[in-house]
């Protein structure tokens, strides 16, 4: 489960993100700037469900134990480069 909580509507927006598995749970503070909102989405869904599908993608590739607790959501195409190409298929 992917939990996504708006915590700063400013910019960038700020968001307090927990995944809880049978492993057990995990706590992130991810920001995003409005810009990149909107070049990840278009506009088409919510901040909170883009932060979502950013997790989903992260969780495809690594556990939830290897995800930097503090992060700006650009910083996943520093790490998995095919991100900006494949985000759309999360959204």
């Amino acid at each position: 489960m992917i939990d996504v909580k708006p915590t700063d509507e400013g910019d960038p927006m700020i968001f307090d993100v927990t995944v809880q598995d049978e492993g057990g749970t995990s706590r992130y503070k991810v920001t995003m700037a409005l810009a990149t909102y909107r070049k990840l989405t278009g506009g088409k869904v919510g901040p909170a469900r883009c932060v979502q599908a950013a997790f989903e993608y992260l969780l495809e590739r690594e556990s939830k134990e290897s995800i930097l607790s503090n992060f700006d959501i650009t910083l996943i195409s520093a790490y998995f480069p095919t991100f900006g190409s494949e985000f759309k298929y999360y959204l």
